[in-house]
C-alpha cells in the first residue's frame, strides 16, 4: 500500500517540515560531483564517485575542503577554496536547474495546512540564492539555516535542531527530507523522522530512513 504524506503526518504527529537542499530539493548531486572533479583536477587531485559519497555528499564545504587539502588551512583559505568550487558548480548547473519532481506540490500541500517549513542545508548562501533565483520557492519557508549558522556539520544534528528552534516546533514533531546517509543520521540524532529521496544514494544505503522514495510526487495523494 502506498504511504502518502497524509499518512506520515498522522502516524508521526508531524507539525513542521525541514528540507535539505542539494540532492533533495534539487537533483543536483551529479553536478556537484562533476564540479568537484573539474575543480580538483586543476589542483592536481582526483576524487572518485565512491570517495565523494563517503566523504563529501551531505557535508559542509569546510569539512570537505579540510578533508581534501588538510586541516592546516585557515578560515580564509577554506572559504576561498569553497567559493571557487561553488562557482564551477553554478556554471555547470545553470542551464539544467529544476526542482525534484513533486516538490512544488508538496510545498503547497504543507502551506495549505499551515505546516511551517525550513531549509537546513550544508551548502552556502550564494548557492541558496542561486536556487531561489531560478526556482520560486523562497515564499514557502519560514527559516533557512546554512553551514555558516552552525559549528558542527552533518552527521551532527546541530543544523536540524537549529531549524526546529527557528520554527518553534519540538524536534519530535519535525519531518526531515534528506538524500544522504549523513543527513539521515543527523536527523535521527535530532530525534526527528526522516523521508529519504534516492536521488543520490541507493535505497539500501538509505535503509535507516523511516521511508525512502524516488521523488516527492511519490508522496502525494
Amino acid at each position: 500500500m502506498k504511504e502518502t504524506i497524509k499518512d506520515i503526518i498522522e502516524q508521526f504527529g508531524i507539525k513542521a517540515a525541514i528540507f535539505d537542499l542539494d540532492g533533495t530539493m534539487l537533483d543536483n548531486n551529479p553536478y556537484h560531483l562533476n564540479a568537484w572533479k573539474k575543480y580538483l583536477e586543476g589542483k592536481g587531485r582526483k576524487i572518485s564517485d565512491e570517495e565523494y559519497n563517503a566523504n563529501v555528499n551531505g557535508r559542509t564545504n569546510k569539512d570537505v575542503i579540510r578533508y581534501i587539502f588538510g586541516s592546516g588551512l585557515n578560515d580564509e583559505e577554506t572559504l576561498n577554496y569553497s567559493l571557487e568550487k561553488e562557482a564551477v558548480y553554478r556554471e555547470l548547473y545553470l542551464a539544467d536547474i529544476k526542482p525534484v519532481n513533486g516538490l512544488i506540490d508538496l510545498l503547497k500541500f504543507f502551506q495549505d495546512r499551515k505546516i511551517p517549513m525550513a531549509i537546513a542545508t550544508s551548502g552556502i548562501q550564494v548557492n541558496i540564492d542561486f536556487m531561489f533565483e531560478h526556482i520560486p520557492v523562497r515564499k514557502y519557508f519560514q527559516a533557512v539555516v546554512n553551514s555558516s549558522h552552525i559549528r558542527m556539520g552533518k552527521p551532527d544534528p546541530e543544523i536540524f535542531l537549529k531549524a526546529a528552534k527557528e520554527l518553534g516546533i519540538p524536534a519530535i514533531h519535525c519531518l526531515v527530507f534528506e538524500d544522504s546517509v549523513v543527513g539521515v543520521t543527523a536527523a535521527h540524532a535530532a530525534g526527528m523522522k526522516v523521508v529519504a529521496l534516492s536521488t543520490t544514494q541507493s535505497g539500501s544505503e538509505l535503509r535507516n530512513a523511516d521511508l525512502t522514495v524516488k521523488d516527492f510526487a511519490s508522496l502525494l495523494p
